[in-house]
């Protein structure tokens, strides 16, 4: 009963390097917190042991934007706050993606005044919108579901850019 039993004949398993790339990318997404409201502990609840975020490889919320390649703006955003995040966006490596959680991130949602950004695509480019007031956890795991998808999606002229 050796490794080869348990195996099978699966032969020779083929794939692109952009694929592998790609595949890797999706498992070892690091997320930057960037909890701005209600919608943080929604997100916070999605990384505990019920709906387990470590089983796509995100077990830690980095604080560092050097150590990520993943920005969650979950909440509003005031103006005040704006020039920060574009900071923290520009200081992540690259490739790097965001995504916007929650209607007050997206677009503005209750806070339709001056002080709040009506949507975080004015500052910083978004990926993935996650539609709720607070979204559920589980809203959340489907928006990243949805970024993994994007990010298997792109081709080398897609990482040029």
């Amino acid at each position: 009963m050796g490794i080869s039993s348990k195996l099978g004949d699966f032969g020779v398993v083929t794939t692109t390097l952009e694929q592998a790339v790609n595949w890797g990318r999706t498992r070892a997404m690091w997320p930057m917190l960037f909890g701005l409201a209600c919608c943080a502990i929604e997100m916070m609840s999605t990384a505990a042991p019920y709906y387990d975020q470590a089983r796509f490889g995100m077990e830690l919320m980095r604080a560092s934007p050097r150590q990520s390649d993943l920005m969650i703006v979950a909440g509003r955003v005031s103006r005040k706050m704006s020039p920060v995040l574009r900071q923290l966006y520009d200081q992540m490596p690259e490739p790097k993606w965001v995504l916007a959680m929650g209607d007050c991130c997206s677009c503005g949602g209750i806070f339709n005044n001056y002080a709040i950004v009506q949507g975080v695509d004015e500052i910083v480019p978004v990926d993935v919108y996650v539609a709720g007031c607070p979204p559920r956890p589980e809203q959340l795991i489907h928006g990243i579901m949805t970024l993994h998808q994007k990010v298997m999606e792109m081709r080398w002229s897609d990482w040029a850019e």
